[in-house]
């Protein structure tokens, strides 16, 4: 009998933790006294089989997760990192990491985070260190990349489209039943499937974090920084990975990508195109794209999301049989920093570049929340559609300096007639002369020109100025 016995302390502290509970509140509600409760929770009691059932009763507790001896995952992570030559010989045995994984699973969640972190870190510093030793003197014949260069390369030159996702997603969408209120609708499916609230809270309680789900309260936070817009989508990247996770990952593995990160970073992109999916359904989206004539402020209310969610959505559009216009997009900060690119047919780089410093998504820093529309031709003659305007970013405080990037989305011309942007450059729109990069392009005569062509030599004349210090012959 004594082997029988139910010692649960840590297990039950998190349960009366979880719902905000005092001992002496739960020990009411228990019909136990609150010393014996704190004997409970210090593991000095074991549990009764009259008061395990009371537990089941009262707060719908799992009884096979109380029986449980320990967390079987956390303690064999522990074990594995405990395992590193660096950490070897600091335990004489198991018995501490049982106690750990059992009695403290969130402090052991948070060691492994820190391990994973570590090793990624080592991996940066052996990647920099061959880098650094490649530079000048000795050269390889390849280039290491940090993973997110990993990630970027594949997204960016695949066409945006994800088959199974977007099956999984609709199928979805059909059970939810949204209506016009697809947050509610989400919240209910937590709630429902998963017995998971959704609390928003202030940035001060989460001043790191957009979305954080704590498993063993079953709530999901989300910061007060997130407009409502983000808040349905960060909510749905938590239902997608919890309805159709598999699929998910299925379609993670099939990239090989060479790192954890790399595969981490790529489960956060393609959660990101799941909820998408779940929020602007393919068939909906494609037939009301094309009746409004692919206008991004006409979508933006008629799904309820964000303007840069309605554009990203559009380069989704290639389903075989219902194919929209094949968008591109390009996302960047008043510095220049790509933060990404994407396109129904992957983005087109070798044909648009996405360099040149006369695009319009840098001038509509100028004039924010105003969309700029012209019509742009390559030095090979290739003409494109673009469509910029700037992007609000997470909300701050009084003293926080809110981020704002810009979007640019484009096409091939011969789609403007199709698009009411391009219906609104008329019939001979004029035509601006762009390039792919200053390095890259051969285009004479250009006043935004930062860079001298890595193709020609430098026309460099003293008897002769040019329109920039770059001149070429």
């Amino acid at each position: 009998m004594a082997d029988n016995k139910i010692f649960a302390g840590p297990r039950i502290r998190r349960i009366r933790n979880g719902l905000g509970l005092t001992q002496t509140a739960m020990a009411e509600e228990l019909g136990i006294s609150p010393s014996y409760l704190n004997l409970i929770e210090r593991n000095q009691r074991p549990l009764t089989v009259q008061l395990l059932l009371k537990l089941s009763e009262t707060y719908q507790v799992d009884l096979a997760d109380l029986q449980a001896g320990r967390q079987e995952g956390a303690f064999t992570e522990l074990k594995g990192i405990f395992s590193d030559p660096l950490l070897a010989g600091e335990l004489p045995g198991d018995q501490e990491l049982v106690e750990i994984a059992d009695a403290a699973p969130n402090a052991a969640a948070g060691i492994a985070k820190l391990y994973r972190a570590y090793r990624e870190q080592q991996t940066r510093l052996s990647d920099l260190s061959q880098l650094l030793a490649r530079e000048g003197r000795t050269a390889g014949p390849t280039d290491t990349r940090l993973p997110i260069d990993e990630v970027h390369e594949v997204f960016e030159t695949r066409p945006n489209f994800f088959a199974a996702l977007e099956t999984e997603a609709e199928a979805l969408h059909a059970e939810l039943q949204a209506g016009d209120d697809l947050f509610g609708s989400l919240r209910a499916w937590l709630r429902r499937k998963h017995d998971v609230s959704v609390r928003v809270l202030p940035l001060q309680t989460m001043p790191l974090w957009r979305r954080r789900f704590d498993r063993h309260s079953r709530r999901l936070f989300l910061s007060e920084r997130l407009t409502v817009a983000d808040r349905v989508r960060e909510t749905a990247m938590e239902i997608c990975q919890l309805a159709f996770g598999d699929v998910i990952e299925t379609e993670n593995a099939s990239f090989s990508f060479s790192s954890d990160e790399a595969r981490r970073l790529a489960r956060f992109e393609l959660l990101r195109y799941s909820a998408h999916a779940l929020m602007m359904p393919y068939g909906a989206f494609q037939s009301a794209a094309e009746r409004c004539a692919y206008d991004i402020d006409v979508l933006k209310g008629r799904f309820q999301v964000s303007f840069e969610q309605a554009a990203n959505r559009l380069t989704m559009l290639q389903r075989q049989g219902a194919p929209g216009v094949p968008f591109f997009m390009l996302e960047v900060d008043n510095a220049g920093n790509r933060f990404r690119r994407a396109g129904a047919r992957g983005f087109p780089v070798q044909r648009f570049g996405g360099g040149c410093p006369k695009l319009p998504i840098h001038a509509a820093f100028a004039q924010p929340g105003q969309i700029l529309v012209e019509a742009a031709q390559m030095p090979d003659g290739a003409e494109f559609l673009l469509v910029a305007r700037t992007l609000e970013g997470l909300q701050g405080g009084f003293e926080e300096r809110p981020r704002r990037t810009a979007i640019l989305v484009g096409c091939d011309i011969g789609f403007k007639d199709e698009t009411v942007y391009g219906r609104h450059l008329g019939e001979k729109p004029v035509i601006g002369k762009i390039g792919p990069a200053c390095r890259l392009c051969e285009r004479q005569g250009c006043l935004a020109r930062a860079e001298p062509p890595l193709t020609r030599p430098l026309g460099l004349d003293e008897m002769v100025t040019g329109l920039s210090a770059f001149d070429f012959q």
